[in-house]
């Protein structure tokens, strides 16, 4: 617990976070996160922290949904098999019941990663390409690939400028959020059939690729 004025500290706090990760406790993680947002007004941005905290609430919720399989036997053994078929049943509800619990959880910490993004995003100083690719991927997990794909397209122009093509790592990250957001922009026209966004997919790409050959 920090007691005193070092709880006015936005230095402290961070550390707080830090070890929060490291301890698994991913809401007392985002509650740090958030103090120092609020304590810097929204100046300080731990990227790092952000993102090893995303990738934390994204491990979680692809798993929170898995419901492990049941094995049964299936010999016709009467008075075995319905030892069996009861087992498998309890075992279904157990489990059903400890897959809601991590769902609900997950859900929890998606919003609370989202309150915390979107603090920073909407304070817009401190919002550079690091934070739109972590907006981009919580709106992924959130299951909103239009969303997902406005955040990474800042992502891709916050990033691109003279200094990219000057730049082997930063043009790298570039092309990676560049690669990110057309397997997006590929999503999103398989789920609504519509063919523009393959086609913005294919200019970007092009363009990029007609760029980087003089370069590199």
């Amino acid at each position: 617990m920090i007691f005193g004025n070092r709880r006015n500290s936005w230095q402290l706090w961070e550390n707080y976070s830090h070890v929060a990760v490291d301890v698994d406790n991913i809401s007392q993680a985002l509650e740090g996160a958030k103090m120092v947002l609020d304590m810097s007004n929204n100046k300080r941005v731990d990227t790092v922290l952000l993102e090893r905290i995303t990738n934390e609430v994204e491990k979680r919720f692809s798993t929170s949904n898995f419901v492990p399989p049941v094995t049964t036997d299936n010999k016709p053994n009467t008075d075995q098999s319905c030892i069996v078929d009861s087992g498998s049943e309890h075992q279904e509800q157990v489990s059903g019941l400890s897959v809601a619990g991590r769902s609900r959880e997950s859900e929890q910490l998606l919003s609370l990663l989202g309150n915390v993004l979107q603090q920073i995003v909407k304070n817009g100083s401190e919002c550079g390409p690091d934070i739109w690719g972590l907006y981009a991927k919580w709106h992924r997990i959130k299951g909103d690939l239009m969303m997902c794909s406005e955040a990474l397209l800042k992502q891709v122009r916050s990033l691109q400028g003279s200094d990219t093509w000057k730049d082997r790592d930063r043009f790298q990250k570039f092309a990676k959020a560049s690669l990110e957001l057309c397997k997006v922009y590929m999503e999103i026209s398989a789920s609504t059939g519509s063919i523009k966004e393959l086609f913005t997919a294919e200019m970007h790409l092009k363009n990029i690729c007609r760029q980087a050959r003089y370069l590199f």
